[in-house]
């Protein structure tokens, strides 16, 4: 039978990779199904509608897979300065995951004060630009995960 810690570190990597699923996935659909045609016919109204819908479950999923991330690098390695020290296979996919995780959030806060609200056509590059980016971050969060589960390649 389980120990209680094991069922309760299960459930917390349930909800994170959930939460991930969300995250990327919505990230994914938003590249693919809205993003692309955008930049074909400039329809930015497209962006917008998407935007308003998937915010209300990719916020929070979002808030979740940080919440749980944090927890599960502590679970795997408790001494925080060592999050930093690249000495073991996962600090360094800490590091990384944190890396990526702020440079998400540097391109979030700048996208939303900056580009979303005076979005147009002229302004649609920039925005497609960050859309690619943090996609192709929430892909590598996800593979870095599954490299660490599963022989990282750090």
């Amino acid at each position: 039978m389980a120990s209680q810690a094991n069922m309760h570190y299960s459930a917390v990597l349930a909800l994170h990779l959930m939460a991930a699923t969300i995250w990327t996935g919505g990230h994914l659909i938003l590249f693919f199904t809205v993003l692309l045609p955008t930049l074909r016919d400039k329809n930015i109204d497209r962006i917008r509608a998407f935007e308003r819908r998937y915010e209300k479950i990719g916020i929070p999923a979002l808030l979740v897979l940080v919440l749980t991330g944090l927890y599960l690098a502590w679970r795997q390695e408790p001494e925080f300065a060592r999050w930093f020290s690249a000495a073991t296979t996962i600090s360094r996919t800490i590091m990384v995951k944190l890396s990526l995780l702020a440079s998400t959030a540097v391109l979030a806060v700048h996208a939303r004060l900056f580009i979303i609200p005076s979005l147009s056509k002229e302004t649609l590059f920039s925005l497609a630009l960050h859309i690619t980016l943090v996609t192709m971050m929430a892909v590598l969060f996800a593979l870095t995960g599954l490299f660490h589960r599963f022989g990282s390649i750090w």
